[in-house]
C-alpha cells in the first residue's frame, strides 16, 4: 500500500486545484532538477506524487483509497497463476472493494536480491564531479568562457582503457568464459532464483590483458589531472550548476559520470539585482541635490556621466535604459540608480550664513 503523502510533497492542500499542482509541481522540479544541482531524490519524489495527483482518475482514487490501482490486479509478467514460486498474491485485495492492489514487483524483489526483477539491465556510470568555480559578477551578468582544471579517474590514454599492453592482445575472461556476466544462486521464502551480476574479473567485457599495460596496471584507467572549457552562460545567479554530461570520472565497462559546475559570484559589487535590472546607489552633496549637476557614474560597460536634475529629492530614483541584465529577446534590462544625499556634520560659518539666508526664504 502506498502510504505517501503526495498533497505534502508538492506542498499543496488537499483541495488544491489542478492549476495549483500544476503550478507547484514546475517550481519544486526546477529546483530539484539533478541538471541544476538539484536533489534527485526529492526530484523523484515530486515527479511521482504529480504523476498521481496530475491524473484525474488516479487522484481520485488517491484521495479515497489512499492509493491507485492497475484495475486487474499484480501484473507479475511470466509467472504462473499459483504466483511466484508458489506464493499466491492473490490475497493481497482491497477490504473495500476487493480489488487487488498494484504492485511493483520489480521493486519487492530487487530489496530482497539486490536486483530488478522487471530485466532491465541499468549500464554502469561512473562517479559525478563536482567543482567550484568563481567568477565576478560582471561575469555572471554578462556571461564568459572559463578553462578549469581538475584530477579525476579517466580512461588510460596508453591502452585505451583495455588494460593491455601495446602491441599484446586480449583473451577470454576464464571466469565468465567471455560473456561478461556470472551467474549466482540464491535461496529465500520465494523460492530459488538465478540472477546475472557483472563479472568482477573482466569488469563485463568478456576480455582480459595477456600481459598488462604498464601506465595504468591493467585497470584500464587512471588518476590524472584534466583541463575542460566551460561557457558561463548570461545572467546566472550564486550558487547555480552547470552540468557537462560524461565529464565526470570514467568507470571501466561503462560511461562517464557528469562534471557539475558550481558556480559562486564575488560579492565584491556596488550592484544589486532587481529582476532584470540592476540597482546601485549615488551620493551626491547636499549642494548638487538644490542646484543640479552632473556626476560621473560606473555601470558594468564602463563610466557614463549622469544628470542629477535641480531639487531632488534623498531616496528618488534615476533610471539609466538598457544598463543592466541581458535577456533572451536580446535587450537588457535597466540601472536603476538611488539617490542619497550625504547632510555635511560640520559647517563653515560662511554655510551657516547661507543656510540662515534660505531659512529666511522659507526653503
Amino acid at each position: 500500500m502506498n502510504k505517501k503523502d503526495y498533497y505534502q510533497s508538492l506542498g499543496v492542500e488537499k483541495n488544491a486545484s489542478k492549476d495549483e499542482i500544476k503550478k507547484a509541481y514546475r517550481k519544486l522540479a526546477h529546483e530539484y532538477h539533478p541538471d541544476k544541482g538539484g536533489n534527485s531524490e526529492k526530484f523523484k519524489e515530486v515527479n511521482e506524487a504529480y504523476s498521481v495527483l496530475g491524473n484525474d482518475e488516479k487522484r481520485a482514487q488517491y484521495d479515497q483509497y489512499g492509493q491507485t490501482f492497475s484495475g486487474g490486479g499484480p501484473q507479475g509478467g511470466g509467472f504462473d497463476q499459483g504466483g511466484f514460486g508458489g506464493f499466491d498474491f492473490s490475497g493481497f485485495q482491497n477490504a473495500q472493494g476487493g480489488q487487488n492492489f498494484e504492485f511493483d514487483l520489480g521493486d519487492i524483489f530487487g530489496d530482497f536480491f539486490g536486483g530488478g526483477g522487471g530485466g532491465r539491465k541499468k549500464q554502469k556510470k561512473g562517479r559525478d564531479i563536482q567543482v567550484d568555480l568563481e567568477i565576478t559578477f560582471a561575469e555572471s551578468v554578462f556571461g564568459t568562457e572559463k578553462t578549469i582544471s581538475f584530477t579525476k579517474t579517466s580512461t588510460c590514454d596508453e591502452c585505451n582503457g583495455t588494460g593491455a599492453k601495446s602491441g599484446t592482445d586480449m583473451i577470454t575472461c576464464s571466469h565468465c568464459n567471455g560473456i561478461g556476466k556470472v551467474v549466482e544462486t540464491k535461496r529465500s521464502i520465494f523460492g530459488v532464483f538465478n540472477t546475472e551480476k557483472t563479472c568482477d574479473k573482466c569488469g563485463g567485457i568478456g576480455r582480459i590483458p595477456k600481459e598488462r599495460c604498464h601506465k595504468c596496471g591493467g585497470d584500464g584507467l587512471v588518476r590524472k589531472q584534466e583541463q575542460v572549457k566551460v561557457k558561463i552562460p548570461f545572467d546566472v545567479e550564486d550558487g547555480e550548476s552547470i552540468r557537462l554530461s560524461s565529464a565526470g570520472e570514467a568507470i571501466k565497462g561503462g560511461s562517464n559520470g557528469d562534471l557539475y559546475i558550481k558556480l559562486h559570484v564575488r560579492n565584491k559589487t556596488v550592484f544589486e539585482r532587481e529582476g532584470k535590472n540592476l540597482v546601485t546607489v549615488l551620493n551626491i552633496k547636499l549642494s548638487d541635490a538644490i542646484l543640479g549637476a552632473k556626476y560621473n557614474l560606473e555601470t558594468l560597460d564602463g563610466p557614463i556621466e549622469i544628470k542629477i536634475p535641480e531639487g531632488i529629492a534623498f531616496g528618488e530614483t534615476l533610471r539609466v535604459k538598457g544598463k543592466g541584465i541581458p535577456m533572451d529577446s536580446g535587450r537588457r534590462g535597466d540601472l536603476l540608480v538611488k539617490i542619497n544625499i550625504k547632510i555635511p556634520t560640520r559647517l563653515s560659518r560662511n554655510a551657516k550664513k547661507a543656510i540662515d539666508e534660505l531659512k529666511a526664504e522659507g526653503i
